[in-house]
């Protein structure tokens, strides 16, 4: 054990690079200010294994509190839970149904006899193991840990593969666990084969279920949708073989098959299979593994491993190409100045950005689909990607993947059509693996879409997914009248539509959906990104009917909702006001309160003022949102009628002002909640990162622009936080230089702008910028400027 941990620490040590630029210089090497424990307290269920930018492979933790049905957080890895039951092979990135999502086939080094089924062990009272942060190392592309079992893994991976080396202590018996059945929501079946001759360990497991434990309709998501296929090599002989189902172990056998279910507690603990093989440690302690997955066969997992990983490779070699990668790509912004703490967390919130969407296709192009049939990608796209948490996404981590990433972000979007194709022509919201899960409400693929075109994405069937997408919009489909899955999960991706197209709202009564007043300015915000996507379309029809529906949002909006100020406001069919109503209730919404709701109308922020009574009233109402009535702030979350920056409806409110004539507040404010909500160790994000969401929020503020609406590639414009960035140009673009050379913890105030070197007496840029590239110059002031950016005629759209 002593000797096991002692050369954990000293790889660590000897893996650790020393950050010594000055302040002010540009940084050379962004990977070396990555934290990837940032997130994984608070709620930020943000996992610390390694990856790849879009990796298939995430290989990750799972921790467990004492239920083998459970895990510490939900996706699998709780900085505050230190005992843990496996490292598993897949992860999603701050999902925020618990347990998650994936954690397929965990692998446990365990030292000891394995005289009983680990499936039998429900409390993971003995085929699990504490550890202590100070043997834990956690790097892009790797990750290391020692247990207080004297066992200790290395880990790092390719886009599809892995390689680990164990350790074990000489003197006990070692021994690695393949729990294929324990996936992070259970599993529906499962399968282990050990080959001794060859030093293989192969199998499957078919699951999915993502939010299925939810109460709110989680039940109708207790399904699979697809199998993850394995295969690890050995550099060893394996000293002893046994396979086990539910609480019957059976030693020297080399195959077992079956699932746990999708249920959860005492209805599923005992349940499931899977196999171990054993090490003779008595004159070598090392073991080393090679690993590949793949969603279509095994055949495609072994060639995955044979493409990316050479025979000889060691786990040093394989994380020196994953860190070089992530260098390459957190290198698409290259930022200079700043406090070391702002580096580390711009540099992490960019690396939990970029973890998705995610590859689910082999390298032969070959992937499952929604449809369950195995299907190719086309000529013109390089991969087929998912995991797609639209409702979550489409509000910042689209618009920073069209501006870094265009051509990954025209293969996610022909990824998605590809799915809709397969799926009956509906566009799922949330997309795992190859699975429609119908998480959250409104309909996001259309906003997503229409922004990727809009920041200038070309590389899908721009044509035929409008046409697609136009489709669901306006022709009712008969999952719109089912309440399955409802009201979180709705099968409807746009529930009663006739009514809707009917009423010009979704009465709370009879639509199908997880809130009426929620899912119509959800449409409204789809519609409206639509109609600009139509009208570069040249499709003026369209353009002009999707317009018009998005102003639908008029239509839940209540001049009258209390005797002091209007709110958006759930309806019935009957056309009268869902009552009592009170501002701080979520009746009528998803997962946010009227409060919050009643400012999510980003594509016509004009028409919510003169709703309110006009810009400098609607200001005064934003500025109650943000602080107490002592004046104090109020923006950590916590209080229904203020602002929560850990979901998603109200993340656009701080940029509010700019349209309202007031941009020095959304200066103040985006500071105020970049300086004290965000910030570095485990608990340095708000809340769920939701797929790099909250992330990306973070880096679009560091830069001081913000996506003005989705289905714009328009940039409203706050005090940057680094004197210089750089982003990347891409598909041809020119690079977009930012500088501030006086920006400052104190100077968080605008005092003039200069796009391209002409002056901007603006507080936005339109779509040029991104598509383009070009250069915006800030000087800031540790002032308010009041005039700036003030003029009617100047104000964002």
């Amino acid at each position: 054990m002593v000797a096991a941990l002692a050369g954990l620490v000293a790889s660590l040590a000897a893996g650790t690079t020393a950050v010594a630029e000055p302040s002010a210089a540009q940084v050379r090497h962004p990977v070396e200010y990555v934290d990837p424990l940032i997130g994984s307290a608070n709620g930020g269920n943000t996992y610390p294994g390694a990856n790849l930018p879009f990796g298939m492979i995430a290989w990750s933790p799972t921790s467990t509190r004492g239920d083998q049905t459970d895990t510490g957080a939900a996706n699998g890895y709780s900085y505050n839970a230190t005992r843990m039951r496996g490292l598993s092979l897949t992860h999603v990135n701050g999902a925020g149904c618990h347990p998650g999502a994936a954690g397929d086939v965990p692998i446990m080094p365990f030292v000891g006899d394995v005289d009983s089924s680990p499936s039998a062990d429900t409390k993971d009272a003995k085929y699990a193991a504490d550890f202590s942060h100070d043997n834990e190392k956690a790097e892009p592309g790797r990750y290391r840990v020692g247990l207080n079992s004297g066992a200790a893994a290395d880990l790092a991976v390719s886009e599809r593969a892995g390689v680990a080396d164990f350790s074990f202590p000489a003197d006990k018996p070692a021994n690695l666990l393949f729990r294929v059945s324990n996936s992070l929501n259970g599993s529906e079946d499962a399968h282990v084969e050990i080959d001794e001759k060859a030093r293989k360990v192969t199998g499957w497991v078919e699951t999915g279920a993502f939010c299925g434990r939810r109460a709110n309709g989680g039940v109708n998501n207790r399904n699979s949708y697809y199998r993850l296929y394995f295969t690890a090599s050995f550099d060893r002989a394996f000293s002893g073989v046994g396979t086990w189902k539910n609480d019957q172990l059976s030693a020297g056998s080399t195959t077992a098959d079956g699932g746990e279910g999708y249920k959860t507690g005492a209805d599923r603990a005992g349940q499931g299979s899977g196999g171990y093989v054993s090490f003779d440690t008595a004159q070598d302690n090392d073991v080393s593994m090679r690993l590949g997955i793949s969603y279509v066969s095994l055949a495609g997992a072994e060639a995955n491993l044979r493409g990316e990983i050479p025979s000889r490779s060691s786990v040093a070699d394989v994380a020196a190409k994953g860190r070089a990668a992530w260098d390459r790509q957190l290198r698409d912004v290259a930022i200079s100045g700043g406090s070391e703490a702002q580096r580390t967390a711009f540099y992490t919130a960019l690396y939990h950005s970029l973890q998705q969407p995610n590859l689910i296709s082999d390298r032969d192009g070959r992937y499952s689909g929604m449809d369950r049939k195995t299907h190719r990608v086309a000529h013109g796209q390089k991969a087929q990607y998912s995991n797609f948490s639209g409702w979550d996404q489409y509000r910042a981590q689209v618009q920073l993947l069209a501006l870094l990433e265009p051509r990954v972000a025209g293969d996610f979007a022909q990824s998605l059509f590809n799915f809709s194709k397969q799926n009956g022509g509906v566009w799922d919201r949330w997309v795992h693996i190859s699975g429609a899960t119908h998480v959250m409400t409104g309909d996001p693929t259309a906003a997503t879409l229409a922004t990727f075109y809009a920041m200038g994405v070309r590389n899908f069937d721009a044509k035929g997914a409008f046409d697609s997408l136009y489709r669901q919009a306006t022709v009712p489909h008969p999952d719109g009248l089912s309440d399955a899955g409802c009201p979180g999960q709705c099968e409807g991706q746009r529930p009663n539509l006739a009514q809707y197209l009917d009423s010009h709202y979704a009465a709370q009564d009879v639509c199908h959906c997880w809130g009426g007043a929620a899912e119509t300015l959800e449409d409204s915000v789809a519609d409206a990104a639509l109609a600009q996507w139509a009208r570069e379309l040249g499709r003026d029809r369209e353009y002009r009917e999707l317009s018009e529906r998005g102003g639908y949002w008029k239509n839940v909006f209540n001049p009258q909702a209390t005797a002091g100020a209007g709110y958006i406001q759930a309806r019935n069919l009957d056309g009268n006001w869902v009552t009592p109503f009170n501002p701080a209730s979520d009746r009528g919404f998803a997962q946010g309160s009227a409060a919050t709701y009643t400012w999510m109308v980003p594509q016509d922020v004009q028409g919510l003022a003169e709703a309110m009574g006009g810009r400098d009233t609607a200001a005064a109402r934003l500025d109650l949102f943000f602080h107490k009535p002592d004046g104090s702030w109020s923006i950590r979350g916590g209080d229904a009628l203020r602002y929560d920056p850990t979901n998603e409806p109200g993340i656009h409110a701080p940029w509010l002002y700019n349209a309202l004539g007031q941009p020095w507040k959304t200066q103040e404010t985006v500071r105020e909640i970049v300086d004290t909500v965000y910030g570095t160790g485990p608990s340095g994000l708000p809340g769920n990162d939701d797929l790099g969401t909250m992330s990306a929020w973070y880096v679009f503020a560091a830069l001081g622009v913000y996506p003005q609406a989705p289905g714009r590639g328009d940039l409203l414009l706050t005090a940057p936080l680094f004197p210089r960035a750089v982003v990347a140009g891409a598909d041809g673009r020119r690079a977009i230089t930012i500088t501030a050379p006086a920006a400052s913890d104190a100077n968080q105030y605008v005092d003039e702008v200069r796009l391209n070197g002409r002056v901007r007496d603006a507080s936005w840029v339109d779509s040029a910028l991104v598509r383009r590239g070009g250069s915006l110059t800030f000087t800031l002031t540790d002032q308010p400027d009041t005039t700036w950016a003030t003029r009617p005629g100047t104000l964002p759209r």
